[in-house]
């Protein structure tokens, strides 16, 4: 009787100690698919939106998530990956029996692989590529027939133990600092609201030594001036935008590509000066500081300021977390659709303030604290991309 002829293979990277060649596998002999079907009230259940895209771990306590609603049985080590719109990567490595609701396929390990092994080969380009090819525009599926008849190549189940436990040392430590960043996070939020006087009050419930005179109000113009100079197209100057969540940013990185834009007119933005994007959709009008480089260039349509006998960095953070602030910006803008805060008009609000050594005080302790988040946050890009990379090495 003829055997089947195996193709052998082996990897760019691979740990001490291992040489023999990688052997070709059809998916469904590397994984089962499980299809126990269940509706129980009593175990967790996790769908797409309880899961941190591309991460594979939850955004959320779902121990107490229960409902009667019928999904697929997982069990501890059985692998959860979303068929639906797979680019959007939502795949977990389960430590609890659960039911997983709406377009997952559910993996078990079969007796020629290793289930943390099979978690990060899912993860691999090799499958992505598979998995992603999919029909439909709007609700692309992956293809279960054409992903279970591909070969994958897999190594002996002693080196799949090395491997899956190399790269859950590299998700654990992900995983560390985001835990990290979440808790620097709360502490941020819980200090703004100590260190600013609550409505009514002038004096904030937590404050530094050595300061105890009362918050005075004041008119914006008084504690801030324009920065108003201009360039013209052939300017050579990093172009920068302004996000809600990241900050003053190199454009390129923001969108991922350089942009092509006239840039006549745009505003020079100096390191450490405040800008904001003075039209919205509704009345969340975001105050970043430029930290990113020495000068860039940001859009007209973006105000730049310093502070006048008072520290920017501080009222970037009066602007963007007082409430009273907040409820006077959405009084003081304009238009009835795309709502408008001009520089002028900014300057007519009124704000809280202490003393401009109090105001210096409180920045540096909320800077360092930023300053932190961002720390940890190039700590995972740094091994989110180490692990690309080695995804990319270590797979066939």
């Amino acid at each position: 009787m003829n055997k089947k002829k195996e193709s052998k293979v082996v990897p760019n990277v691979r740990f001490k100690g291992f040489t023999d060649d990688w052997k070709q596998r059809k998916l469904t002999e590397i994984v089962n698919r499980v299809n126990k079907s269940s509706n129980s009230d009593v175990l967790p259940k996790v769908e797409f939106e309880d899961i941190v895209s591309g991460e594979g771990r939850l955004n959320k306590d779902i121990s107490s998530k229960f409902d009667s609603r019928k999904g697929t049985l997982f069990e501890p080590e059985n692998i959860l990956y979303g068929k639906l719109r797979p680019y959007l990567k939502n795949w977990l490595f389960s430590d609890f029996e659960g039911v997983a609701l709406g377009d997952f396929w559910v993996f078990e390990a079969t007796d020629v692989s290793v289930p943390s092994f099979d978690y990060y080969l899912i993860q691999s380009d090799d499958y992505q590529k598979v998995a992603n090819d999919t029909s439909g525009t709007k609700m692309p599926r992956s293809d279960w027939k054409n992903v279970s008849s591909t070969d994958f190549a897999i190594p002996s189940k002693d080196e799949q133990k090395q491997i899956g436990a190399f790269f859950k040392q590299l998700d654990d430590t992900i995983t560390l600092h985001q835990q990290k960043i979440t808790l620097l996070i709360k502490l941020k939020k819980a200090m703004l609201e100590k260190m600013f006087p609550k409505k009514g009050t002038v004096i904030p419930e937590f404050r530094f030594n050595g300061f105890a005179n009362a918050w005075e109000q004041r008119k914006l113009e008084e504690i801030i001036t324009e920065y108003k100079e201009t360039v013209d197209s052939d300017c050579t100057l990093p172009i920068l935008t302004s996000s809600k969540t990241e900050g003053v940013i190199l454009q390129e990185e923001h969108f991922g590509r350089k942009q092509q834009h006239d840039i006549t007119g745009y505003n020079i933005l100096p390191r450490n000066y405040c800008t904001y994007r003075n039209r919205s959709d509704g009345v969340d009008f975001t105050f970043n500081i430029n930290k990113c480089c020495d000068k860039g260039i940001i859009s007209k349509f973006y105000p730049v300021f310093s502070g006048k006998n008072s520290d920017v960095f501080f009222l970037s953070l009066v602007l963007n977390n007082s409430d009273e602030v907040v409820r006077e910006i959405a009084y003081t803008c304009t238009g009835t659709g795309q709502k408008v805060l001009s520089f002028l008009n900014l300057q007519k609000m009124k704000v809280r303030v202490p003393s401009f050594d109090e105001q210096k005080e409180i920045a540096t302790y909320f800077d360092s604290l930023d300053n932190l988040i961002i720390l940890h946050q190039r700590k995972i890009d740094k091994i989110k991309n180490m692990k690309k990379a080695m995804l990319n090495q270590m797979f066939i």
